[in-house]
């Protein structure tokens, strides 16, 4: 199914922005065409009058300002299907795939993998001996829902198990709390590592293509207790 929107490039030599999903995905029950948001007719910076929505999968199909869907029998060939918006075939774990879109070398980037961010701490941030710890965070994936998250307080030679804040939906962030308290002073280094319902992991190396898509490495940060 070939999408099309209102808007227009901003050079003259940028292509019609044109999208596509496969069948399957755009009769999917979570994709939508969205004609309002929280009851109210959609805004504009938002896509009104009409945005596709295809949870899980990465923003890049979320087209705004919708004006046309058309059903067809081969793979779209816009610019935006064909050469932007890739990754090298067969680089990253296989998640929902795009198979008519693929080439012999790359594939379009495609369902959101999973990952985790620490949110309320800085690297390089200095702790007293003695003080209590809070380490809070986020973790998302493309849709199984995030069965678990372990922090390692030893550069990943053993995790311990984040609590986790009630589950709000399979395509929503999923809030993580770690509690601990140093035993010695100096710099320590703390990772945090997501795990998918379906056992889908982050990975401790980058997994480098050239559009820096799915960075999804171990997050890991630095800390020093005085």
């Amino acid at each position: 199914m070939v999408f099309q929107g209102a808007d227009s490039p901003v050079l003259p030599g940028t292509p019609d922005f044109v999208k596509s999903l496969p069948l399957p995905k755009a009769l999917h029950e979570d994709t939508l065409v969205a004609l309002e948001m929280n009851g109210e007719p959609l805004p504009h910076w938002h896509g009104a009058p009409a945005r596709l929505v295809v949870p899980g999968w990465t923003a890049t199909y979320w087209m705004k300002h919708l004006t046309a869907i058309e059903v067809v029998a081969q793979p779209c060939d816009s610019f935006w299907m064909q050469t932007a918006y890739r990754i090298p075939k067969g680089a990253f774990p296989a998640g929902e795939r795009f198979d008519s879109q693929d080439t012999g070398v790359t594939s379009p980037i495609t369902e959101i993998l999973i990952n985790s961010v620490i949110t309320n701490l800085e690297d390089g941030a200095h702790f007293s001996f003695g003080q209590p710890i809070e380490v809070k965070g986020i973790a998302w994936d493309g849709g199984h829902g995030i069965r678990e998250v372990a922090v390692s307080l030893d550069e990943g030679r053993s995790w311990r198990p984040a609590e986790l804040e009630p589950d709000r939906g399979c395509y929503a962030f999923r809030p993580w709390v770690y509690r601990f308290t140093p035993g010695t002073k100096g710099g320590h280094s703390l990772w945090a590592k997501a795990t998918s319902r379906s056992g889908e992991t982050q990975g401790l190396t980058l997994i480098a293509n050239p559009a820096g898509y799915h960075h999804n490495r171990v997050q890991r940060i630095g800390i020093v207790v005085r």
